[in-house]
């Protein structure tokens, strides 16, 4: 199982900076208003060999009035039990606060790693003023300036150290299949009917407490891990807080999958919360299906399937190549058109293009319509080659490979999506220098 890192702390300690600098890019909005990370932030960070996902909640305040702090403590501590590693940030300007030690006394019971960060130390007197954080009691306490990045780099080391081994029992060429979506769209049950009474040709490989359940599949000439996300827990704060809950449990399925099935409900068509789902999935590059649920409660005579896709693949661009399936689990309608189609994006997604095939086909179409000039200069498109990754990347080499605009890399997806059957996955494309 992928491991997930949360950074948690009151607000304006210098959390979402800290995310930015472990992320390696301005993703998180940074501001010095209390509150202003309100929608969760999810990233992918590698160090020393060693991958994880990490989450920027917003601010933790205690017992406030204000509803929207007050859902700020319920997300963190959503975020504190679905995570294997926190990292608890402070603010050596300030002192220890009472807010601080509020979220200690949440984090001291935990039985899962957790690093004091002390953000802010920027000069020697600062350091020196760190040292009264010692008394919060955490074993694992470090100093840092996020904004200048001093001391990122043990900080860096502790969490890849702390972090626990990620293993697995599944086999490595056997798909494994993600079923996401918002609680109530019927998850478990497209589970469940795919997997009917037939409990002995399955078996299932649990993680950690909590964690996504991988469940091997070998029925109808379809072998597969399917990974259910489903089991929400019926607990008053995550009634308060499904949208959060529900990507923080995706975001580790997704990392562990190489095909996503992201389910609606046909009856409120895709929402925001799925155009989410569907960005983290493009992001981590998976391949992806969309199951439409409950469509038999759609009367016909107000909607078709063809108008719904339109207006899903609409909702999707410009990753629109994607396969649009209508089900209804509780009618067992079309659920095996759903694995037939995951299996199709992992055929896709998985393919290997000879270096000869890419460039007989590719280049005649690059020389008739050719790149805008740079300078005056024609751009010359000379060679073509397949990256070995995870899903179809290429590289195209060419003499001014800097100048080559975003249309016309776009224009090269569709032809490589046109000749090669690549629906449903993630192209890659780079210029190099030739």
């Amino acid at each position: 199982m992928s491991n997930l890192v949360a950074i948690v702390g009151r607000p304006n300690v210098g959390k979402s900076t800290l995310f930015n600098r472990i992320i390696g890019e301005k993703k998180a909005i940074i501001d010095d208003v209390s509150g202003v990370t309100r929608d969760r932030i999810y990233g992918k960070s590698e160090w020393n060999g060693k991958e994880f996902s990490i989450v920027d909640t917003g601010g933790f305040v205690k017992n406030s009035d204000d509803i929207f702090e007050s859902e700020i403590r319920n997300q963190v501590e959503l975020a504190i039990e679905e995570a294997q590693l926190i990292v608890f940030v402070v603010d050596v300007s300030t002192g220890i606060t009472d807010l601080d030690e509020d979220l200690a006394n949440l984090l001291r019971p935990v039985k899962k790693p957790v690093i004091l960060v002390v953000n802010k130390v920027d000069n020697f007197s600062r350091q020196l003023e760190a040292n009264e954080f010692w008394s919060m009691g955490f074993d694992t306490t470090l100093f840092m300036s996020s904004l200048t990045g001093s001391g990122s780099g043990e900080v860096m080391d502790e969490i890849v150290e702390l972090l626990p081994e990620e293993s697995s029992e599944l086999e490595p060429d056997i798909p494994r299949i993600a079923i996401i979506g918002q609680p109530n769209v019927g998850k478990s049950s497209l589970t469940n009917a795919l997997l009917g009474t037939e409990r002995n040709i399955v078996t299932d490989i649990a993680g950690t407490t909590r964690d996504s359940i991988h469940t091997y599949y070998n029925k109808y000439d379809k072998e597969l891990y399917l990974i259910d996300t489903a089991g929400i827990r019926k607990k008053a704060k995550v009634h308060e807080n499904l949208e959060f809950y529900s990507v923080m449990r995706a975001v580790r399925a997704i990392d562990d999958s190489d095909i996503c099935v992201l389910m609606i409900d046909a009856q409120m068509g895709i929402e925001t919360q799925d155009l989410k789902l569907f960005s983290i999935v493009q992001k981590r590059k998976k391949g992806v299906v969309i199951v439409v649920n409950k469509w038999d409660l759609i009367p016909k005579e107000t909607n078709t399937a063809r108008d719904m896709e339109k207006e899903i693949l609409k909702r999707l661009r410009p990753f629109d190549d994607v396969p649009v399936v209508f089900t209804s689990v509780v009618d067992k309608q079309r659920i095996m058109k759903v694995l037939d189609a995951a299996l199709v994006v992992y055929k896709n997604k998985t393919q290997k293009i000879k270096t000869s095939e890419l460039n007989e086909k590719i280049l005649p179409i690059l020389e008739k319509t050719p790149p805008p000039t740079y300078r005056g200069n024609f751009i010359k498109i000379k060679y073509i080659t397949q990256l070995p990754l995870s899903y179809p990347a290429f590289s195209f080499f060419c003499n001014h490979p800097k100048a080559v605009k975003a249309s016309y890399r776009n224009f090269i997806e569709n032809k490589l999506r046109e000749i090669f059957d690549f629906t449903g996955s993630p192209v890659g494309i780079v210029f190099k220098q030739k």
